[in-house]
């Protein structure tokens, strides 16, 4: 296990066209909450299609065991002399009081404008059972940094095979809601974007953000050609089971439980609500193109922030007036559970 260090990176994207892809989310290895530039990667402009729900699975979704992974009650797919132990350093039910320092820390390094990451107990705590993340309106901010808001990182790191999920209710504001992996370094980084989500886009432009996980893969190595490789693995929630009692409610509405399983070094599954979501192959790209030797071999920990863009593939900028509605501008998180996958004793 490692102590991660603050990322540094700055967004700065222009969308071609409305798209369901994030620009870079990335950081830079360092520990002095400095921001750094970085360049963006064009968005794909497809949407992901509303896909026709998956008919009655007869799969019983009302008997969740929390000790494992919400697909194991479900529809039990792991593999045979293997078991899922709990890694409690990456694991947290949010009942105290406070941030456990132990595990948890916030970083400072700033998306492009207009957000400013600060560690204000007014943008981030834990109460009523969760971790809160709340967008503010700061006009005061330095370089018309309007959109305050704050970024939580696990102290802990590590590798497949794992698995780990959260329970989260989005802020209904247009900004991305985000639950990620990544280890740290802008210019060589393995990264796992489990969701950014936007509820309520405001651009016109995605229509399908209310009820689409977005998700997706980096792979980046100065020593590669190409040096970046990636691809999304999004879905949607009308395509769970028709008798799924999560399929097609908007994230804002209810708890969903996003979840990944980092199977191995390319092969990564993603869970929705207890049921496979999209996937993604390490090398694979968004044009369907198979880059060899790409592989993930870092050690990655748990990153939880709320941010906006004005670029389309974000879903554009809230107005102000919704950044003092305490109603709508909070994310969630009632709980993070995360397991190692072990040869069984």
């Amino acid at each position: 296990m490692k102590i991660s260090k603050y990322f540094l990176l700055v967004f700065l994207g222009i969308a071609l066209a409305c798209g369901s892809d994030s620009e870079d989310t990335t950081g830079n290895n360092s520990n002095n909450g400095n921001s750094q530039n970085g360049d963006t990667p064009t968005p794909d402009p497809d949407p992901t299609p509303d896909p026709d729900p998956i008919p009655d699975s007869g799969l019983d979704f009302s008997n969740i065991d929390p000790n494992l992974p919400s697909f194991v009650s479900v529809d039990d797919t792991t593999p045979d002399g293997m078991e899922w132990v709990k890694f409690e350093e990456m694991s947290d039910e949010f009942e105290g009081n406070g941030l456990d320092g132990d595990k948890w820390f916030n970083s400072f390094w700033n998306y492009g404008v207009p957000v400013w990451m600060t560690g204000n107990p007014q943008n981030s705590g834990v109460a009523d059972g969760n971790l809160w993340i709340k967008a503010t309106l700061n006009e005061n901010n330095p370089e018309g940094r309007w959109f305050q808001t704050a970024r939580i990182h696990s102290k802990t790191q590590t590798k497949y095979p794992m698995y780990t999920e959260a329970s989260i209710r989005t802020a209904h504001i247009s900004a991305y809601n985000t639950y990620w992996l990544n280890n740290g370094n802008i210019s060589g980084r393995d990264e796992i974007d489990i969701i950014e989500n936007n509820s309520k886009p405001s651009c016109n432009c995605q229509p399908s953000f209310p009820t689409q996980m977005n998700s997706q893969y980096f792979h980046v190595d100065p020593n590669l050609t190409p040096n970046e490789t990636r691809n999304h693995g999004n879905f949607s929630s009308n395509g769970l089971s028709a008798n799924n009692p999560k399929r097609g409610i908007p994230w804002n509405e209810e708890y969903h439980t996003y979840g990944v399983w980092w199977k191995d070094a390319q092969n990564i599954q993603f869970y929705l609500d207890g049921e496979p979501a999209g996937s993604v192959r390490v090398g694979e790209e968004r044009d369907g193109n198979f880059v060899p030797n790409r592989i993930f071999t870092r050690d990655l920990e748990i990153i939880f922030d709320l941010w906006t863009n004005e670029a389309p593939w974000l879903g554009g900028l809230p107005p102000k007036t919704d950044l003092a509605d305490d109603s709508i501008n909070t994310m969630r998180v009632d709980w993070v559970r995360t397991w190692k996958l072990e040869d069984k004793n």
